[in-house]
């Protein structure tokens, strides 16, 4: 065999010939010419490319030792592909801007893209599964037993390599490299990671997961203002909806004036604006889990976020150091074709709203909950010393607290004692508001039993008063926005409206059983106080 002459890979630097002097308003990164001897091409190149061109030159010179033919004028190819590929990506993502939503994903309902995900999963080595991904009543797609399951058994052994988390390597990497020199946090970070990962397309190592996630998910991030306004009126989800929203845009602000701007020929806003955010962050909320085994770590599992929530299972996703992989143990057996759930956690129905777009059915969660918000009144003659107390132990004087089937907690009692209190009481207010903050470490025994009916019924007055909020809603639908003649949002209107009543009602529930707590223990109070009383004029009557 004829013998190739040997290539040399040495890679020397020298510096440019002298030009005019820029002015020193003028900022511009040095330049340099390449000289790589062996190759074909030189050329002006900057300090940020020097690096890309070494590592080219070198598959340049292995290349050309196994008899391919020389690259020509490879700078020139990489930059040249690099441009399209940016260029394709910025074209895809204003064709869908302009039809409206985020151009990667499927409609939430897609089997297509899920078989293609569990596909692409089994050859990168996910191991054999005993459950498939099916058309479900509960979420759309689940995963559903393939064959009996028992109580106690370990599924999934979903490998670390097959999971994103913050240490995943980046299909760009000098995004990855800004991202992490700007000590990014997790979930920022993996927000952009999905969204580079994304505009890469089939480039990417996780294109078909991520054309398996929901085009537009359903969290309360892609609600509108009117909508919220409109669905929610009555439920104290909607504050916490607006929030989160105020964040999410809030963190998109932040990362394009730090980094997106300063490297913008990496971030395009094509690509990277607050409409992609908005979806990266929704898959975030809906589908990120803590694994406890793994120091705490956030990570996205693809194959384990197809599991739908049941609030009747307590198993959780976590990392099994046996098998290696990401596993959950059922806690209750399932027949062949039955949906199999985990639990997303202890969650109220309107924080599963929040972050899942999904209500459970009324009397169905065992850990819903309600705020209750309540508020110092300005007219009390001791308002300024109770806010004073208030605000020394982290309080303000409006404040929520959560309401169950099962009561109310001890903090909104202290609360409750606070706004009832007379001036005669003040040097009790400091102890009130610490039990009100929960900052005491153990708790403190309330008693005030001269405070106790006032506090009760300071406390059924503000949930009469929400209870009239959801009845007025539910009976009363004017505020609605109208339905749109486009099919597709006529359709979203009226599942949007069928989430919020199912919220109200589940919330109304809430509040009714504790107005009906709230009214017993007063009938009792006051019944009581009268029996004493005619006791006590008894008696008067008898020593007279």
């Amino acid at each position: 065999m004829k013998r190739l002459p040997r290539q040399s890979s040495v890679v020397t630097v020298q510096p440019g010939p002298e030009k005019p002097r820029e002015p020193k308003s003028s900022a511009r990164e040095p330049e340099y010419i390449i000289s790589i001897s062996a190759s074909t091409t030189s050329g002006f190149v900057s300090k940020k490319n020097l690096m890309l061109l070494v590592c080219l030159h070198d598959r340049h010179v292995r290349a050309q030792a196994v008899g391919c033919p020389p690259v020509r004028s490879f700078r020139k190819n990489v930059l040249a592909d690099r441009a399209d590929k940016a260029k394709a990506a910025v074209a895809m993502v204003k064709r869908e801007a302009a039809a409206g939503g985020v151009p990667w994903g499927c409609e939430i309902e897609s089997l297509e893209s899920a078989a293609s995900l569990e596909r692409w999963l089994t050859a990168s080595g996910l191991p054999e599964q005993r459950l498939a991904i099916q058309r479900v009543d509960v979420g759309e797609r689940g995963l559903v037993a393939l064959k009996n399951i028992r109580k106690g058994e370990k599924l999934l052994f979903v490998p670390p390599p097959l999971v994103i988390s913050a240490d995943s390597e980046w299909g760009c990497p000098e995004v990855g490299n800004v991202m992490k020199r700007n000590s990014v946090p997790d979930w920022p970070l993996l927000a952009t990671y999905l969204i580079s990962e994304a505009s890469l397309e089939s480039s990417s190592r996780w294109s078909n997961y991520i054309a398996a996630l929901p085009r537009q998910p359903y969290s309360l991030l892609y609600w509108t203002r009117a909508e919220l306004d409109a669905y929610l009126v009555a439920s104290p989800i909607r504050e916490r909806a607006i929030q989160r929203i105020t964040d999410v845009i809030g963190t998109y602000n932040d990362l394009r004036d730090r980094i997106f701007s300063k490297h913008s020929y990496l971030f395009p806003e094509e690509v990277y604006n607050l409409e992609t955010f908005r979806w990266s962050f929704g898959i975030l909320f809906s589908r990120l889990v803590r694994l406890p085994s793994m120091d705490g770590n956030v990570a996205l599992v693809p194959w384990a976020d197809m599991l739908n929530h049941s609030p009747e299972v307590e198993t959780f996703l976590d990392y099994d150091k046996s098998s290696g992989g990401i596993v959950f143990t059922t806690d209750r057996s399932y027949q062949p074709g039955e949906q199999v759930f985990i639990s997303y956690g202890k969650k109220s129905s309107g924080e599963l709203l929040l972050s899942y777009g999904f209500v459970p059915k009324e009397g169905t969660n065992p850990n819903d909950s309600v705020e209750l918000f309540v508020s110092l009144k300005k007219s009390d003659e001791c308002y300024k010393e109770k806010l004073q107390a208030l605000k020394r132990n982290g309080l303000s004087e409006f404040e929520s607290f959560p309401l169950r089937v099962t009561g109310w907690p001890v903090e909104l009692m202290a609360y409750a004692f606070l706004v009832v209190s007379p001036p005669e009481m003040s040097q009790r207010f400091e102890e009130m508001a610490v039990a009100a903050s929960n900052k005491s470490p153990s708790k403190p025994g309330l008693n005030y039993p001269e405070l106790e009916e006032q506090a009760l019924q300071f406390i059924l007055d503000c949930c009469e008063s929400n209870i009239a909020k959801y009845t007025k809603f539910l009976e009363d639908g004017s505020g609605s926005p109208r339905l749109s003649t486009n099919s597709k949002q006529a359709n979203r209107t009226l599942l949007l409206k069928q989430l919020a009543k199912d919220l109200c009602i589940s919330e109304r529930r809430i509040m009714y059983r504790t107005q009906y707590i709230l009214r017993r223990r007063l009938r009792d109070m006051r019944g009581g106080e009268l029996r004493a009383l005619s006791l006590f004029n008894g008696l008067r009557k008898l020593f007279k």
